[in-house]
């Protein structure tokens, strides 16, 4: 399947407006035709958008490298920074122009997605900096160097569709669908659901369509091409015997399997990206087969090396025990016409060459002396069996270990085709960038983690109706506590207090008894005093400041669930414990972050097995003060979800 020129118009309208303000943060490598872009919003969360040879689309998933993408080293190059200032089609062609600006520079990048399909970078005049694929054919050129030239373009514009489009229909046995689709350049699944809608036969020849049955199909498309473009969706999978597609309408097909899905985006996302994964399966899985043939071939060799070893080896010993019983035969010489005639029923026999005497047993030629005593010859050709045999020896070693590399081949082919080659993005909420947790009364408090995040906290975050917190000690975050109500909740605000002084330098250096102190929001001053400097993440404080004493350095650490997701969180322990699913209690002392984070881990799988191996240890040591700490207390508490 691919993309059709009326859904891509409804994806160029739906990811401008999702990526509007938002620039790269990096790319990277899918497959030789895909890459991924993050792109980054100081206040938004991260998108991932995909572009391929097939399509673009948001993903909730980051595909592993499948192969190199020539591409990825000259996008990070341009595009890095840069924001997203642009998305266009022309008409309903199927090529999206994604343009790119700042630093003074800006780029083009062109994405067809027909045929074999195309990206290509270019700068604004569209000459073409960068491509998949060089292009040379009759109507236009494609490579480095060159100026970007769109395709003709083909067939009529079904936005513009009117009846005296179909005079040419009439005139024509031509079958209905076959001329509507390609006339009007729509996918047969979109010709035959308007023809479906329109009440009229897929198979009917042109010249006999009336009227009537025109007008039917004019409305029956416009009505279609307006809800896929303005996103009027029903989105569902269809499956059609082994064919699987994605429709952001509800169509009637019978006999397919249905299923419907909650975005026509996710709908793309599930079936491009396993489309995808299929191929880098493929891809990989491909590589490793043909190891595999190469090594069993080498494998059979050998074994018919054996064989043939083992055939030479037992002939040459039967040639010479039949040499014992030549004297009772009367035979004195090797050479004597009775022995060749002997040696011949073991298929042996003599020859001479450049004046030397061998016996030949099986292609194998063995020099003897003409002179010796038949028991002498006998042990020169027991002397060639051993030899041979010998060799079988290696033969085999080298088969076995050829045999034991195929084991582990056949295993990786296994394991790569059960591999998803993909991790999934974690969802994750504005606030979870800075130091954060829900008071006991349900109150979001957030707090910075450094200089930039403390000033983004008070300039980007602070609101009217909240409460700005701070410790009395040098390298004390901001706290800001949200939405806090006319009637102050004190338990809250006392919760707060408490965090303000725990994530400050009083934890790491034991500072016990500190106080911190509420203010408002409009006693916050974010400029200095003239002639005077705030480094940054520094504000100036007016007016009267409410103290409030911090009962003790103690944290908690919890796990919530938030939002149909599970969160670790980090707080005073009264919250922690009344909204998390399990908690840790902690005090200053002890352990290195790295380790309390591995041991708070450690208990919660004990407490919550499958939810706790979800996050890393990384994760456990993101929401830890700065400085040593150890668990006090660990428990699980049965909440409801917040």
């Amino acid at each position: 399947m691919g993309l059709s020129g009326i859904e891509l118009a409804f994806l160029v309208k739906d990811i401008s407006e999702k990526t509007r303000e938002y620039y790269v943060n990096n790319i990277y490598s899918i497959n030789q035709n895909s890459v991924l872009f993050k792109l980054h919003h100081p206040e938004k969360p991260d998108l991932f958008l995909v572009i391929s040879s097939i399509g673009m689309w948001f993903t909730r998933i980051k595909i592993d490298a499948l192969e190199d993408n020539k591409l990825v080293k000259r996008l990070r190059d341009d595009l890095l920074r840069l924001k997203l200032v642009k998305i266009e089609q022309i008409d309903l062609e199927r090529i999206a122009y994604l343009t790119f600006s700042g630093f003074d520079k800006e780029f083009i990048l062109v994405c067809e997605f027909f045929g074999d399909g195309n990206i290509l970078l270019c700068n604004k005049e569209y000459k073409i900096l960068a491509l998949l694929h060089s292009i040379q054919v009759r109507h236009r050129e494609l490579h480095v160097g060159t100026r970007y030239v769109q395709p003709p373009q083909k067939g009529l514009n079904i936005l513009e569709i009117v009846p005296e489009n179909f005079s040419e229909l009439k005139t024509i046995s031509t079958s209905i669908v076959k001329w509507f689709g390609r006339t009007f350049g729509l996918p047969t699944k979109y010709a035959e659901e308007i023809l479906r809608n329109a009440n009229v036969g897929f198979d009917i020849p042109g010249n006999t369509i009336t009227d009537e049955q025109i007008h039917s199909v004019v409305n029956a498309t416009n009505i279609l091409v307006r809800n896929i473009i303005n996103g009027n969706h029903n989105p569902m999978i269809v499956k059609i015997d082994e064919e699987v597609d994605v429709y952001p309408i509800k169509v009637n097909i019978s006999n397919s399997e249905q299923e419907m899905v909650p975005t026509f985006m996710e709908g793309l996302d599930r079936l491009f990206s396993q489309i995808i994964l299929e191929k880098g399966k493929d891809s990989k899985t491909g590589k490793i087969d043909k190891k595999i043939e190469e090594i069993q071939a080498k494998i059979d060799e050998q074994q018919k090396a054996v064989l043939l070893v083992k055939e030479k080896s037992e002939k040459i010993s039967r040639v010479a025990k039949s040499l014992f019983s030549f004297p009772s035969y009367g035979i004195t010489r090797i050479t004597d016409p009775s022995a060749v005639e002997i040696l011949k029923s073991e298929n042996a026999e003599l020859i001479k060459d450049r004046g030397l005497l061998f016996i030949r047993i099986h292609d194998e030629k063995i020099q003897i002396n003409v002179e010796s005593s038949f028991p002498a010859i006998a042990s020169t050709l027991y002397n060639e069996a051993k030899r041979q045999s010998s060799a079988i020896d290696s033969i085999v070693t080298l088969m076995k270990k050829n045999q034991r590399d195929l084991e582990k081949l056949n295993s990786q082919s296994l394991e790569t085709k059960k591999a998803s080659f993909f991790t999934e993005f974690k969802k994750k909420e504005w606030f979870e960038r800075y130091r954060w947790f829900f008071t006991s009364d349900g109150l979001l408090a957030i707090g910075g983690r450094d200089s930039s995040s403390n000033s983004a906290i008070i300039r980007k975050q602070l609101a009217k109706n909240d409460k700005v917190f701070h410790a009395e000690i040098f390298g004390s975050p901001f706290f800001v506590v949200k939405d806090v109500p006319p009637s102050l909740p004190f338990d809250s605000l006392n919760e707060v207090a408490q965090a303000t002084v725990c994530f400050s330098r009083a934890w790491r250096e034991g500072m016990y008894g500190m106080s911190s102190y509420w203010i408002n929001p409009d006693q916050v001053k974010k400029a200095a005093p003239s002639g005077q400097f705030l480094s940054k993440g520094s504000f100036v404080l007016e007016g009267h400041k409410n103290f409030i004493k911090a009962q003790n350095l103690k944290l908690a650490v919890g796990i919530i669930y938030y939002d149909e997701r599970y969160i670790i969180t980090c707080g005073p322990p009264e919250p922690i414990k009344k909204n998390c699913i399990c908690y840790a209690v902690i005090e200053p002392g002890l352990d290195e972050m790295t380790d309390c984070a591995k041991r708070i881990r450690t208990e919660f799988i004990k407490l919550q097995e499958d939810i706790a191996k979800q996050f890393d240890i990384d994760d456990y040591v993101r929401v830890l003060p700065a400085g040593q700490s150890h668990i006090i207390e660990s428990g699980n508490t049965k909440i409801d979800s917040v």
